[in-house]
């Protein structure tokens, strides 16, 4: 019987994957980590990897009571785009933290699920212009007609980046 052929391309593509398995699973551990610096740099990691294996563990983190860790891990699923984090996320549209509330906005943009835009929606009278922003540029990017009417009332927002938000998101809906 013929000896198994050395492959080294074949080879070294294993290790790759068994390297990123390691990595994964590393990151995913840091998340319960005491030290918030760890947990922020694990969700980052996570959001850029774009591994799927990382929404869950991430889901997890949106209730870490550090809102830091929270807005990191918001903008980390936004950017896995994984239809799992919509329903975690929607609740946070509603949090006492502009950040957060900011976060939520803009993942939800990027998640692109219409079902979002009624409680995305709600944040364009938002206190915050950071906020109303993010809600805007989310609307555009769901891409629902039906709010062109609210975003059309934001183009006379006494803050001039949000009328320029609003402004894109009406372009994109018209």
């Amino acid at each position: 019987m013929p000896e198994k052929e050395h492959d080294p391309v074949r080879e070294a593509h294993q290790r790759r994957e068994q390297r990123q398995e390691q990595n994964i699973g590393i990151l995913i551990r840091q998340l319960s980590d005491s030290n918030p610096t760890f947990r922020v740099r694990a969700a980052e990691a996570l959001g850029s990897i774009g591994d799927p294996r990382g929404v869950e563990p991430l889901i997890t983190l949106l209730s870490d009571p550090v809102e830091e860790v929270v807005w990191v891990t918001l903008r980390a699923l936004g950017t896995l785009r994984d239809p799992r984090a919509i329903d975690p996320i929607v609740p946070r549209l509603s949090d006492s933290d502009r950040w957060i509330r900011q976060g939520a906005a803009w993942a939800l943009g990027e998640l692109g699920d219409p079902r979002s835009a009624p409680a995305i929606a709600r944040l364009l009278d938002d206190k915050k212009k950071g906020v109303r922003i993010a809600a805007a540029e989310a609307l555009g990017k769901l891409g629902d007609p039906h709010y062109l009417t609210l975003l059309e009332a934001l183009l006379d927002d006494d803050e001039l980046e949000v009328r320029q938000a609003a402004r894109d998101a009406v372009k994109k809906l018209a």
